[in-house]
């Protein structure tokens, strides 16, 4: 249906868009901050095994992908407004709990309480931006904050570094929950609630598990949830690694800031030309021939690394390719999975974010955990996840790749 005539209640579009995307950072900022720091993290709290420091990020990523079932069903139960200023506050809170830890395993407690508040923040953001647009200006809304969102990891890196030269790592920590605390007072102060009078439900259990049973069955739905899960995992593997990897294997810690944002800015500008070329040559042709290509340069790593071949310019030009494909990848494999699913759109997503979370959270766990001082295993990690996510896509599609549009059941 067609958008209200205010559809925020006095925000204008320019804020409200910024306001999403700020919403959104949460979780890119909570991630990408921590790698430079994840060496002092673990020399102050006395972390002695190398692969042990990436629970900092593996503690966050799983908290948020196991909470977003919760805050689909509280959202449509106590409305959008005031489920967002909760998720927020825990975010905040859990935060400044962080740069008190006074032992790495309260600090993971603190990092898990700040996943679990981030998980409330992206999924409210959907609901909000879902209440107030419908059709291609939904779309609009969604590839504006997107765009916006996608500077998180490009300058999160770099501020996290920044941060460490002025202060010790719990700034990092203190950073957030400022950041944090801001986002919570101006969603008090200016956001109105967005649910729809109509859309008001209760908790209903067995309407939920037979919306669950929908999305599972869904042969599209499921077999682009699964691949944009093993992508996302390779992309974690390497987010939980990459301090070592620039540490340990090229002994350049320092750039890591500006090859991850190298990197970042290929994935935000496959973004922008995956909006321009969607119309003309459809999802799923721009998603498969992406996935391929995926496929095509993480072998390409695999057999450098493995031949002893591998150097810092042909890790970061081959890193930079696969993460221009990973920008392709993300927004198709998701508009595919929700095509089918319009009418249990809100619970498909949550379920759809909580498989693919949560497993690419222990793909990433596995790939992270198996670095031993070379490229070697997180290459291969790379290839498999791309490989596995290809005859996913090719079983929901009934092995017939990059057709424009397809029946689905």
């Amino acid at each position: 249906m067609p958008p209200a005539p205010d559809p925020h209640k006095g925000l204008s579009f320019f804020a409200f868009v910024t306001a999403i995307a700020s919403i959104q950072a949460v979780e890119a900022m909570s991630i990408d901050m921590m790698v430079p720091a994840l060496g002092k993290i673990a020399g102050a709290l006395h972390v002695a095994a190398g692969n042990e420091r990436q629970w900092v990020i593996t503690s966050f990523v799983l908290a948020f992908g196991a909470a977003q079932l919760l805050y689909g069903l509280a959202a449509d139960r106590f409305g959008r407004r005031p489920v967002l200023i909760f998720a927020l506050a825990v975010f905040t809170l859990c935060s400044f709990a962080a740069a008190l830890a006074p032992s790495f395993a309260l600090l993971l407690l603190a990092r898990a309480g700040q996943g679990f508040g981030a998980a409330g923040a992206q999924v409210l953001s959907v609901s909000v931006v879902r209440d107030c647009y419908a059709g291609r200006q939904m779309a609009r809304v969604m590839s504006l904050s997107f765009m916006v969102f996608l500077t998180a990891p490009i300058i999160a890196p770099s501020l996290g570094q920044g941060l460490l030269l002025l202060a010790p790592w719990p700034a990092i920590f203190a950073f957030l929950g400022i950041y944090g605390g801001l986002i919570t007072l101006w969603v008090a102060w200016r956001l109105p609630e967005t649910q729809h009078a109509e859309d008001h439900t209760g908790m209903n259990a067995r309407a939920f598990a037979a919306a669950i049973r929908l999305t599972l069955a869904n042969r599209m739905s499921l077999g682009y949830t699964l691949a944009a899960m093993l992508l996302l995992g390779a992309w974690l593997g390497f987010i939980n690694s990459a301090q070592q990897v620039f540490a340990e294997v090229f002994h350049v810690p320092k750039l890591f800031p500006l090859i991850f944002a190298a990197c970042s800015v290929c994935m935000a500008a496959a973004a922008l030309l995956n909006a321009r070329l969607v119309d003309r040559l459809g999802m799923r042709r721009l998603a498969h021939t992406a996935m391929l290509g995926f496929i095509a340069m993480a072998m390409l790593q695999a057999g450098a690394a493995i031949s002893g071949h591998d150097t810092l310019l042909t890790f970061t030009l081959i890193q930079a390719a696969m993460m221009f494909s990973f920008g392709l990848l993300a927004g198709n494999c998701g508009a595919i999975s929700m095509e089918p699913l319009g009418h249990i759109a809100g619970t498909a997503a949550a379920v759809q974010g909580f498989i693919n979370m949560l497993g690419a959270a222990l793909i990433g766990i596995y790939i992270g955990q198996s670095f031993n001082g070379t490229l070697v295993p997180l290459a291969i990690g790379f290839a498999a996840c791309g490989i596995l996510a290809l005859i996913t896509v090719t079983a929901a599609e009934g092995g017939t790749l990059f057709r424009s549009q397809v029946a689905v059941r």
